[in-house]
Order: structure tokens, then sequence, then C-alpha cells
């Protein structure tokens, strides 16, 4: 019986820090809960609305008839096959786009000469939508993927380049000083200094960038294009067949949320020394 009055103290105190669990983490199931709720009312009301007014499934279809050509298009292989060629010209967008806009970035923070040269031409570039200069690049370099992941890193690049050049000019002057004074290289200051104080505004402009990108390649793609989801939304909207539309656009809206996920999970990992 010794033994019995010795432990119970510790059983107590598990079985109270676990209702302090309890209690803590109901809110927070609470809020992840809050979209699926969100998403399960629009539902409703969408099949509410098609029922009440019994539009024909061209004009709107029912979320059960979306569901019915989702599993028809996955099956046979036609989603999945369009989803990649969109996902790889993203992906090479992204990289294009992010590649120019970093270096470009780092060399307008460094030199104000360059910046009062080059940001005229810039910005007034980004006065011409992407959907007037798609068409300029499908005749110069051809109907296939390249005047697609052009028109993506188009897309990406202005803001990717803002957001380098805050993030570098963020650094204070007086860590910098004192990384020279410790006979720091340039690239020791970049790497050590320069990387980790930007990244915070990097990442953030990342975050519009990859969404930025899954535009990007659907304009590309709508202007002219036998293959993508750009491509499926047309072919499904000549042949009035918008169950498919709803999959293409929902398909499009699940890679955009998938790499904004990507993009907050690599910023929780790189930036944890924030605490």
């Amino acid at each position: 019986m010794e033994w019995r009055h010795a432990v119970s103290p510790f059983l107590r105190s598990v079985s109270e820090r676990a209702g302090k669990a309890r209690k803590w983490n109901r809110p927070e199931r609470m809020k992840r809960l809050l979209p699926l709720a969100a998403l399960a009312i629009v539902l409703l009301a969408w099949e509410g609305l098609v029922r009440w007014q019994r539009y024909a499934p061209f004009i709107l279809p029912s979320p059960g008839r979306v569901w019915a050509r989702f599993l028809v298009v996955a099956r046979d292989g036609t989603l999945w096959w369009h989803t990649q060629i969109t996902l790889l010209e993203v992906a090479a967008g992204l990289a294009l786009g992010l590649s120019v806009a970093v270096f470009l970035g780092y060399g307008l923070a460094k030199s104000p000469t360059l910046e009062q040269t080059l940001s005229p031409y810039i910005v007034a570039s980004q006065a011409i939508p992407a959907v007037a200069i798609a068409p300029l690049l499908i005749i110069w370099f051809g109907f296939g993927g390249l005047s697609k992941v052009l028109t993506c890193a188009l897309t990406v690049f202005f803001p990717a380049l803002v957001n380098t050049v805050v993030g570098l000019r963020s650094v204070e002057e007086d860590l910098v000083m004192l990384m020279r004074s410790l006979g720091a290289s340039r690239w020791q200051r970049f790497m050590l200094l320069e990387v980790p104080a930007a990244l915070p505004v990097l990442l953030g402009g990342l975050k519009v960038g990859v969404t930025l990108a899954v535009i990007g390649a659907v304009v590309g793609e709508f202007v002219g294009a036998d293959r993508g989801l750009g491509f499926l939304i047309n072919l499904s909207r000549g042949i009035f067949d918008t169950p498919l539309l709803f999959v293409a656009l929902f398909t499009l809206v699940a890679i955009a949320l998938a790499l904004y996920g990507a993009v907050h999970w690599l910023e929780s990992r790189l930036l944890i020394w924030r605490g």
C-alpha cells in the first residue's frame, strides 16, 4: 500500500497536466476545423442554390456532378496529364523568375546608380499585363512550353525583385560595419548576415510569387496551348462541359494552396531562430 501513496501524487500531477493540455489544444483544434466548416457551408449553399433554381448542368453544376466528373478524368489520367504540364511550367517559371529577380535585386540594393538607371524601366514594364504580352511571347518562342515558362517568370519577377531589394536594405548598417571590422569577406557578409536578415521579407515575397506563378502559367495556356489546365479550361468552355471547367479550376486552387503551404513550411524551418 505504501507504493500507492508514493505514486498517487505523481499520477495526480500527470492527470492535471493532461487536462490542461486538452483545454489548451481544444481552441487550436477549433481553429483548424473552421476552414472545413466554412467549406461545408459553401458546398451546402451551392447545392441548395442549384436545387432551388434548377440550373442546367452547363450553367451551374451541382457539387455532386463536379465530383463525378473529377472521378472520371482522374481515373482515365486526363486530369493528371494536364496538371503535370502546368506544374512543370510553374516550377520552371518560378525558378527562372526568382533567380533573375534575386540576382538583379542584389545589384539594385547595392548600387544606387544601377537602381536609378533601371528602376523606371522595370516599373514601366509592370504597366503591361501578362495577358497582353503572352501573345507576343507565343509569336517569338512558339506554342511550346518555353513561352508559358517565360510568361510565368515575368509574372513572378517584379514582386520577387521588390522584396529582394527591401529585404537586403533592411539589414542594419551597424551589423554590416561589425562584420567588416571582423574581417569578413563579401561572401561571408552575404551568407552570414544579409541572407538571414533578408530572409523573412524574401519568403513573404515568395508566398505571393508562388500564387502568381500559377496565374502566369495559366495565362500563357489560355492564349495558345494544346495541353495544361488552361487548355483544359478553354476546351471545357468550348464544349459547354461546365463540370470539367470546375474540376480544372479547383485543381488550380489546390496547386496554389499546396505551393503556399510548402513555402509556409519552409518559412517555419528556416526562420526557427526567430522563435
